[in-house]
């Protein structure tokens, strides 16, 4: 397929398979980078309340740099991967502290806060700057293996930044790359354009019987209050992986010990 052809399927698919979401209405960066870190490894129907909600009680950067984390992980309690919700507290507290609350608007920067990868750092320079940088996620890459590497086995994203160089609307970064995520999961709704054929595709593991299952439970509880560890325990249903759910999230800094007790960090 050739550029133009490419482009106007996307486009068309674009008007065809558009999905109307709080972060497209208004592109601010930190509404985009809320947006971004929420959707890392969860739907977008789980996230938008999620999102509501959060920019409900932290309206601007400002705010959520200056609130408790505490307050920050109740109000992340239910999307799991609760280390997302730390990196965003601290990349609000370095944006203005580091940049006096003015958003970065270079790659360079935006990899320095803490949670923003070259993907994330895309992510918002293409949607709040409308930049026409090449990112590469999930959705990119079922598309693009669905038209042009239908017969391949596997494919590195180097391979694929080499096409999404030449195939970028560079006047229309923005919406591109929402066209592009419509369809893409429209595609992987229809179980084509397999992910798995990425070089780099690491299958999610499952929540049930993990670590992380528990480790939420534990946030979870202590949500509502702090907690000794035998009541920790019993609120956790004294699971066998309580140990290494609760040493991991004192590792992470999401929860300290005090005074007996333990509780959601300030």
């Amino acid at each position: 397929m050739n550029t133009t052809d490419f482009q106007e399927l996307v486009w068309e698919k674009a008007r065809e398979l558009y999905r109307d979401m709080p972060w497209r209405q208004d592109t601010r960066p930190y509404y985009v980078l809320v947006s971004e870190i929420m959707l890392q490894q969860t739907q977008v129907d789980r996230v938008i309340p999620k999102f509501e909600a959060f920019i409900e009680r932290f309206p601007d950067i400002e705010t959520l740099a200056a609130a408790p984390l505490s307050d920050v992980l109740k109000l992340w309690s239910g999307l799991g991967y609760n280390r997302r919700a730390k990196f965003l507290h601290e990349a609000a507290k370095k944006v203005v502290n580091d940049f006096a609350g003015e958003f970065p608007n270079t790659q360079e920067d935006l990899v320095s806060l803490p949670g923003v990868g070259v993907n994330t750092a895309g992510a918002i320079l293409a949607y709040s700057f409308n930049e026409p940088v090449v990112y590469i996620e999930t959705n990119v890459r079922t598309v693009y293996f669905h038209h042009y590497f239908d017969d391949a086995m596997t494919v590195t994203d180097k391979e694929l930044r080499v096409l999404a160089e030449e195939t970028i609307d560079r006047e229309h970064t923005r919406e591109w790359y929402w066209g592009i995520m419509d369809y893409g999961s429209f595609l992987k709704r229809q179980g084509v354009g397999r992910i798995n054929k990425s070089h780099h595709y690491k299958k999610q593991s499952a929540l049930k019987g993990s670590v992380r299952e528990v480790r939420g439970a534990i946030l979870k509880a202590l949500a509502t209050g702090s907690f000794p560890e035998a009541e920790l325990r019993q609120a956790t249903y004294d699971d066998e992986r309580f140990p290494a759910a609760l040493e991991g999230l004192l590792g992470d800094a999401l929860i300290v010990s005090a005074n007996g007790e333990y509780k959601l960090a300030d």
